[in-house]
């Protein structure tokens, strides 16, 4: 007879599944052979609930920022079983042009786990060994917390934000709040906007962001530029995937400053070019992550530097997926869901 292991699949928006399927049990050259311990719930996962996630099918088993456990390493794979690790879910195909130029996290073939091929809300996965991130120290928690952390940090990195130079953060959900820690790491000054004013406190009490302004605000510029002296900030990195928020950030960038679009929209955006022109804008998109911010992050948090245990707010069994997820993605008090697997 053959084994058969349980997994969750968003069948439509709005509704999950278990179903089972044939059980993993071995790796393949160059693969590794996972164990699931952990799940984190990212915005990619409540908007493909809620159907609003780009470039993405139904039915598909979500899951893409993972704490691993090493079950086998497959011909070729350079990796020892019980070894601990996060996996750099974006399998981008080596001979395409992106990848040469070594920007495989925007590769034009990339496959996202979770996103355009099934993920990891399941017991065992098979993936490319070189997609494993391994570490000594960190528990499984921090570990499925380290994806979420690299797209923040990327989000940094293209913004090139200097030591003293002021940013603005849109938005302060888990995305934003990785932005804030590696622009702050880089010695920014900071302010930050969002509209819950439960998320400004946790930024103000946890980070130690003294600017925070509620992004509803009919002052909102003023505000803004109280922060910093009176001036507009150098960079703005908006990690809402809000339309409105989004088209604002030509108003509020400096003269000469950078815009980061960290977050995703369905929507077209528009924005006014004479403004845009004057102030000699630069607009940048930021996707995924790098290999080696992966390893620059993990190395942050085993030092201390990065302390994720504030951010887990809500938890849940894999198979409890599919009675909790919604009212847990509708919980006003939400920064981050982990899920653990049995």
């Amino acid at each position: 007879m053959m084994k058969t292991m349980p997994a969750i699949v968003l069948a439509e928006p709005g509704r999950f599944e278990l179903i089972e399927q044939p059980a993993l049990v071995m790796a393949g050259p160059g693969e590794v052979l996972v164990r699931v311990h952990r799940i984190g719930v990212c915005g990619t996962d409540l908007h493909a609930f809620a159907g609003r996630q780009p470039f993405f099918t139904y039915p598909r088993i979500l899951g893409h920022e993972l704490g691993v456990e090493v079950v086998e390493a497959g011909p070729g794979a350079n990796a020892k079983k019980g070894e601990r690790g996060c996996i750099e879910p974006y399998l981008n195909d080596p001979s395409s042009a992106a990848s040469r130029a070594g920007k495989g996290n925007c590769c034009e073939n990339l496959r996202v786990l979770g996103v355009h091929i099934d993920g990891g809300m399941r017991p065992l996965i098979n993936v490319p060994a070189n997609k494993l991130h391994v570490s000594q120290k960190l528990d499984y928690d921090q570990l499925a917390l380290v994806e979420t952390l690299c797209i923040g940090a990327h989000g940094v990195e293209r913004a090139a934000i200097d030591k003293g130079e002021t940013v603005l953060v849109n938005g302060a959900g888990p995305i934003g709040l990785g932005a804030i820690q590696f622009a702050l790491a880089r010695g920014a000054r900071m302010a930050v906007a969002d509209v819950s004013a439960r998320r400004l406190a946790f930024v103000r009490e946890r980070l130690g962001i003294q600017h925070t302004i509620e992004a509803s605000s009919g002052d909102f510029e003023s505000k803004l530029r109280d922060a910093f002296g009176g001036n507009l900030p150098a960079a703005v990195i908006d990690a809402t995937g809000n339309l409105g928020s989004m088209e604002r950030c030509f108003n509020l960038a400096a003269h000469g400053g950078r815009i980061v679009f960290l977050g995703l929209t369905r929507e077209k955006i528009s924005f006014d070019n004479p403004n845009f022109h004057k102030r000699e804008l630069t607009l940048l998109a930021s996707r995924n992550a790098l290999p080696g911010t992966f390893g620059e992050v993990i190395a942050r948090v085993e030092r201390g530097e990065i302390d994720t245990t504030p951010w887990i707010t809500h938890r849940m069994e894999l198979m409890e997926v599919p009675e909790l997820f919604a009212p847990t993605a509708a919980d006003s008090t939400l920064v981050k869901a982990m899920i653990s697997v049995g």
